[in-house]
């Protein structure tokens, strides 16, 4: 590659090559790097172009004395440049020289200097140790009880966070629970969000709303009538997402008309900038760009007149108010566990949806997001979701990432962070492209995850980095400085350094760890014994040699009753439910400080819940468990199979102590 298009790239952070997942260095092509640069605003299309723009690289960045926002760890003392007024977030000033004080509080502050406005972030060090719990990994969608609507909803979750409390757990993960588009068809997958910022509507227990308590008898008797009349067996066995939507929407509706006084519209921007995008996806289609060109802009003169006229805005804002009535009260019946409910960040949003359209400002909306080609998908994945542009982001003092973190966390102990590594950098592929020909965009890792630290320490709240997978050391090392977990899973915890790379025994797995024994996205405990993974994608014809990957799943389920009997944990009588309580067994001998487990898991249910590289081939995020919420716990295989996790996790009798009374500001 041209050396000037290379430092220009640099410039801007963007690859011009990467380490693959066996170490080998691939180069990136030149006209890769030209798309991805053009996407970030730079004109690379030919050498005068490329000379120009590194010139005005080199030129703003000797203009620049400091970071513009300047994050910072609360101690450390970075040159200014010259003196200033510090205004800090509770508003009091200080005067500040060449270098920042060593004392100033953890927030956001503006730094004046002259006539230039800087935001200083103060960030905690690092977060508190995260008291040892076992608990669950939860598809909420996938829980089911006489009284849902043939969805799993967040009354179906209280049920179990205060089952499991009773039973000692300590801490629940729960899937995105973020924000549909409000209308058909509607997004299945919940890391394929509307918005990170909002809540979804699809969860709300209609009959436990205080409009419905309130309600006349005749209205309450309406709205039982809307329910889906399959009751907790969802249709044909599968979640008719579109089904439930229309009758829970049917019954939001009546309710709204029939509940007077209507609350005013909200006077939260950010609300009702979600708010208008929802009643103009029912006026003008779900995907904001395909709208008329007047709207596909949320600061548009013909947008506010609809903010002004919209009845509609004002009902998807009371949408949002009464999700966080039942959020929070999923939070309270997690208040005695020593960690409690975390929820689930993605790692962006639908390029249809309303952050898409509210936030375009500072995203790359003609790129998506995705992975390099490797021995698992050689074609590489693209996840279709936008990314942030770094530029974009920086110059916004990153309050909308801010925003999105406050947002997760509201009704939140804990949050999850789905792909962590996208805080160091994102796999962008340009429009028009296949996921093979795109390059790692870099971000400022250091400012992303001090924001991510500051608002969960502001909310008392742990933190975990979704970090499997090839990951460079220095990623998991500022992960451990920084008091985030790691994540731990049995199939992929290996000994790297022995030949062979056999399985590494729990006890040898990191302290600093969420583990369980799988994921959403692989097999499950029953479907792996079974070899289910394969004959599914054998089926689905995903599998170039089924024979060769038949012989490698019994292969690896050997290796895996070999790990068994070598911890003493192989049953004599090797039935699938015994095979089932003794992984469960060995998962309690790890050293992880959290210790999670599935419904899925626990129950032996063989169908995993997402099958990647799939869309309606398998019904992907549509399973329901084979057991209403009430059964699960006291299910006798999911009995045996917490009853040693119970054993090695009893901490859940010592809530923390630190937890917030309400949602974090």
């Amino acid at each position: 590659m041209d050396a000037a298009l290379r430092a220009l790239a640099a410039a801007h952070g963007v690859a011009t090559w990467y380490e693959d997942t066996e170490r080998r260095r691939i180069d990136v092509a030149d006209d890769v790097v030209v798309a991805v640069l053009a996407e970030l605003g730079v004109d690379a299309g030919t050498p005068a172009t490329v000379a120009a723009g590194l010139s005005d690289a080199i030129a703003r960045r000797g203009r620049v004395s400091a970071p513009d926002p300047l994050v910072v760890r609360a101690g450390e003392t970075p040159t200014i440049g010259a003196p200033g007024e510090l205004r800090l977030e509770d508003g009091t000033t200080r005067h500040v020289g060449h270098h920042l004080p060593d004392d100033l509080p953890l927030g956001w502050h503006t730094l004046a200097i002259e006539d230039r406005r800087t935001t200083v972030v103060v960030t905690p060090s690092t977060l508190p140790p995260v008291p040892a719990a076992w608990g669950w990994m939860v598809q909420l969608y996938a829980l089911h009880s006489a009284g849902s609507w043939g969805i799993g909803d967040l009354a179906d979750l209280r049920t179990l966070v205060r089952g499991s409390a009773e039973l000692g757990a300590g801490v629940v993960l729960v899937n995105p629970v973020q924000a549909i588009t409000p209308v058909p068809p509607v997004q299945r997958s919940p890391y394929s969000p509307s918005s990170r910022r909002f809540a979804n509507p699809l969860y709300l227990r209609i009959t436990d709303t205080e409009a419905f308590r309130a309600a006349a008898p005749q209205v309450r008797a309406e709205v039982e009538a809307l329910a889906p009349p399959t009751g907790a067996e969802p249709t044909d066995g599968l979640i008719d997402y579109d089904a439930v939507w229309s009758a829970k929407l049917a019954a939001l509706e009546l309710l709204w008309r029939r509940s007077p006084p209507l609350p005013s519209p909200p006077d939260d921007p950010d609300l009702t900038d979600f708010a208008t995008f929802c009643a103009l996806a029912e006026r003008h289609g779900p995907d904001w760009r395909k709208w008329p060109a007047e709207l596909r802009h949320p600061r548009a003169a013909a947008v506010d007149a609809a903010r002004r006229d919209d009845p509609r805005i004002a009902f998807h804002a009371w949408l949002q108010r009464l999700c966080a009535e039942q959020l929070a009260e999923v939070r309270a019946a997690a208040a005695g566990m020593p960690v409690g409910i975390v929820h689930d960040l993605p790692v962006g949003v639908d390029p249809a949806g309303a952050d898409a359209w509210a936030l375009q400002d500072v995203l790359a909306s003609d790129v998506t997001v995705g992975a390099p080609p490797d021995a698992f998908s050689q074609r590489g994945q693209d996840w279709n979701l936008p990314p942030w542009r770094p530029d974009k982001l920086a110059a916004a003092g990153y309050a909308p990432f801010r925003n999105v973190i406050r947002g997760v966390l509201a009704h939140a102990d804990g949050i999850r962070v789905d792909h962590v590594m996208g805080l160091w950098r994102l796999w962008w592929i340009p429009p028009g492209r296949p996921p093979s020909e795109g390059t790692y965009v870099h971000y400022d890792a250091n400012a992303l995850l001090g924001v991510l630290a500051l608002e969960a320490h502001r909310a008392s709240a742990i933190v975990v980095g979704e970090d499997l997978g090839t990951v460079p050391d220095e990623v998991r090392t500022t992960l451990r400085e920084r008091g985030v977990l790691g994540s731990a899973v049995l199939w992929f915890e290996r000994d790297e350094d022995t030949p062979g790379e056999p399985l590494r025994p729990p006890a040898r797995w990191p302290a600093g760890a969420m583990a369980s024994i799988s994921t959403h996205d692989l097999p499950t405990t029953a479907g792996f014994l079974r070899g289910e993974h394969v004959r599914v994608r054998a089926e689905l014809g995903l599998l170039a040699d089924p024979e060769a990957q038949r012989a490698r799943a019994a292969a690896d389920r050997a290796e895996l009753l070999t790990e068994l009997s070598a911890h003493g944990l192989l049953p004599p009588d090797a039935t699938e439910e015994n095979l089932v309580v003794a992984l469960h067994r060995l998962l309690a001998t790890a050293a992880s400080t959290l210790l999670l487990t599935s419904p899925q898991d626990a129950l032996g249910e063989p169908r995993q819940p997402n099958l990647p590289g799939t869309v309606d081939e398998y019904p992907n995020w549509r399973i329901p468990l084979p057991v209403p919420v009430d059964e699960l716990l006291a299910h006798p295989v999911v009995r045996r199979a917490v009853a040693a996790l119970r054993a090695a996790r009893p901490g859940a009798a010592a809530p923390r102590s630190d937890r917030p009374a309400g949602p974090a500001t």
